[in-house]
Formats: C-alpha cells, structure tokens, sequence
C-alpha cells in the first residue's frame, strides 16, 4: 500500500489534477491475456479503447498486481491527494459537467464484472467497460481539459489454485533424481509458504470482500443494524433518470457514516444516514423508519419497517414499507432486493408526495432495528415465500400431465372387447336393422 501511495504521489505531483477512476468490481491480469485479441488478433480484442488510450497516452504505468487492501482503499489515497471528495458519475452525466484545469476533481465511475461461467458474457462486459471508457475519454477530449486517468479493480476476479502451485512444486523438485533431500526440503518450504500466501488472502478476503454493517448505538449498546451489498437512489429529472450509488459512502473499510438524527427506544427506532452534494442536493438522508408491536393474532411481537423517507434541501419523498418489510420483533429482515420500481416493496405514501420522482434500490438488504446483541444480526426472515415462481410453474406443470395422464386412464379403462366373433366356418352373424 505505501508502494501505490508513492506511485499515486510522483504521477499526480507533476500530472493534472483532473483524475478518472475506472473502478471495476474485479479484475486480473488473465483478463487482459485471455480477452485482448492475443496472437495479433486485434479485431477480437475487449479493449480497443483503452489500447488507444495508451498508445496515446504521454505516460502511462501499468501495474501488473496491486494488493486487495491497496485496490480497495485507492478512493481514499486519491482523495487525501487531491483534498476533495469523489464524484460518481456516467458518461451521460459527464458530458453536462464543466472541468476547471485549475481545480482538482476526483471523478469516479463504477464497471461492473459478470461473475457466471460464461465466457463470453464476461467479455461482452468487459467489452461494454472499454465502451464506457472510450465515451470518457471522447467527452474529455472534447472539453480540452488535461487529466490523468486511473483503471483498477476492487479485488482480483481469479486465484491461483494450490493444487497448481503443487503440481509446479513437485515438477521443480523431482527435476533431479539424486538430490532427494534437497528436493523434500524444497517441497516443505514451497508448502509453507503457499500456507502463509493462502492465511494473508483469507484475511485480505475477509476484509475487503465482506464490509462491517452499519450500526447504530444508543448508551454504548447497539440497537439498529442495516447491511446492504448495494444502496442506489436515483431522481427523474429532464425526463431521465440520474442515479447515484451510496454504497461507498456508507460501506468499507474506514468508512464512517455519519449517523446524526438516529433514535431508538422500545417501540420505535430510526437510522438517518445523512450525505453532502448527492445528486445536486447540498443536504441529503436516507432514513428508515422502524416500529413494533405485538400481535394477538400470533401471541408475539413484530417490527415493520414503517417508511423509507429521502430528505433533501427541505423536502421529503416517503415511501411505505410496512405491508411488505416485517419479521419478528428478535429477528431481523432481510431480502434480496428492496426496490420501489421492480418487483415493488417500498410504495410512494401518496399519488402527489415527491417520492413519485425517485427510485431506490437496496441489492442483498439487511437491517434489525430492535434486540440488536453483540454487535450482529439476530436470524434472518427472508422476504422470499416458500412457493416461488419456479415452484408454482413446476406443479402446475406436474398437476397438468397428471390430469392428462388420469383421462387418458380413463378412456383405456372404457374399452371393451365384442362378446361374438364372426366364424368363417359357420353362417354369417346377421344383426337385423329395425326401426
């Protein structure tokens, strides 16, 4: 990490101020030889873009390994360089903004990494990053303003297995037949040292790819608790939608949201996390509102989340979560997504409150506001019912054949052979037709 922060001080100590953070959620050098057109094939290559970028470039440094926790924390280098706060944006959103050479700005755009086994939906994403940063460096070029542009990952998107690093142990050690001794010792050493390499990744992994949830405590002792993998509002306005991730804000390692205006007691509980300049608003909080109560019906208590509200420079959008977000009041809840636009859990208050004008979107949500103990999360409820979609399809499917099945029972069973054969030996069977 102090190798990077050196680096990070001799570029922009001499380089503009102006800096661009591709920050994708995972990357490796194999990308790069698996996916750049190898072999002189450029037509085939994910990376047209940032090949030019390069070959343009006056400098340029490529760093073929960084460490998780110095990826991870190069927002916060970047920002103790610069002394200002990062903008999350999209080339739509960049290409209305006016850069001044003279004032630092540290612009940040988030790529996404497929993580199936498809090979070629990792490179068609991959393909739509080099897009994004090729709309970037247009609209820059169009505004003749100097940069300086940055392109790493948040952790590595492949590992090297230990079952590789063994077979390449063995093979250099049994390259010579008589020095067995040399040859064990060797092997020992190499199964150390993959040993060490393997506990510092488990903790590098435990740090960086699982953040701490935020908690809220009153008297010393928690009492709210929300986790989230993604915190995302956006707002309509010009008749398209300007989104913002807070996830990075409020998440990570040595990040501390500012939690002012939050409450709890036995009844009621609100988590206010409360932002600067998101989305063009000066003063901006995100609260949840909780409440419980117990219940004749079930003989025990449960807590709702009541409302998620937006506050910004004076006004109010309110969304209502208590018919959907609920679990027993010593559990916490918890969903894959909470949104108001796809598959809605969060509905606006009324047809006329500003929450019509904005979108939120909480991916692998978590949150307890009530019997919080030892700094963790009680057993989650999980949104998801017991008959899914998947479910309901397969015994529709099954009940379908089975009565198709039964009716086709049914007329077999209704067959019946003729009581009489016709004899060609003796005289013709003859059945009289009468009226």
């Amino acid at each position: 990490m102090l190798q990077l922060n050196s680096y990070l001080e001799t570029a922009l100590g001499s380089s503009p101020r102006n800096v661009l953070l591709f920050l994708q959620d995972k990357m490796s050098i194999e990308d790069f030889t698996m996916y750049g057109g190898a072999f002189g094939n450029k037509q085939d290559s994910a990376f047209p873009n940032l090949e030019g970028a390069l070959l343009s470039s006056p400098s340029s440094l490529v760093l073929p390994t960084v460490a998780w926790p110095a990826s991870n924390a190069v927002i916060g280098q970047l920002q103790d360089q610069l002394d200002t706060s990062p903008l999350y944006l999209d080339p739509e959103m960049l290409s209305q903004l006016r850069l001044n050479a003279s004032t630092p700005a540290l612009l940040v755009f988030r790529l996404p990494y497929s993580t199936g086994a498809d090979l070629m939906s990792v490179k068609e994403v991959l393909s739509g990053n080099d897009e994004v940063i090729g709309q970037v460096m247009s609209i820059m070029k169009s505004q003749s303003v100097p940069y300086t542009a940055v392109y790493t990952a948040v952790r590595p998107s492949r590992q090297v297995s230990s079952i590789s690093m063994d077979m390449e142990a063995g093979v250099r050690g049994g390259r010579s037949l008589l020095q067995y001794g040399d040859r064990k010792r060797e092997r020992e050493r190499q199964r150390e040292k993959e040993r060490a390499e393997k506990k510092a990744n488990d903790r590098a992994s435990e740090r960086t790819g699982v953040y701490p949830p935020v908690e809220f405590k009153e008297g010393g002792a928690g009492c709210i608790m929300l986790w989230a993998e993604n915190l995302t509002v956006s707002v309509l306005r010009g008749g398209r939608w300007e989104r913002h991730d807070l996830t990075s804000l409020t998440f990570g390692e040595g990040v501390t949201p500012r939690l002012q205006g939050s409450l709890c007691n036995q009844s009621h509980s609100s988590l206010v996390l409360n932002y600067e300049n998101i989305l063009g608003h000066r003063s901006f909080k995100l609260v949840f509102t909780m409440s419980q109560r117990h219940y004749k019906v079930s003989a025990r208590r449960w807590f709702t989340l009541d409302a998620v509200e937006i506050e910004y420079d004076g006004q109010k959008a309110t969304f209502n979560g208590s018919r959907s977000v609920y679990a027993p009041a010593e559990y916490s809840y918890r969903c894959q997504s909470v949104t108001n636009f796809r598959y809605p859990v969060l509905v606006p208050r009324t047809s006329k409150d500003p929450a019509n004008q904005w979108r939120v979107s909480f991916t692998d949500f978590q949150i307890q506001g009530f019997n919080v103990a030892g700094g963790e999360f009680s057993y989650a409820s999980d949104c998801a019912g017991f008959f899914s979609p998947g479910i309901w399809m397969g015994l529709l499917t099954s009940l379908l054949m089975l009565v198709v099945l039964t009716y086709g029972l049914h007329m077999i069973m209704q067959l019946h052979t003729m009581d009489r054969f016709d004899d060609p030996k003796g005289p013709a069977i003859s059945v009289p037709q009468t009226d």
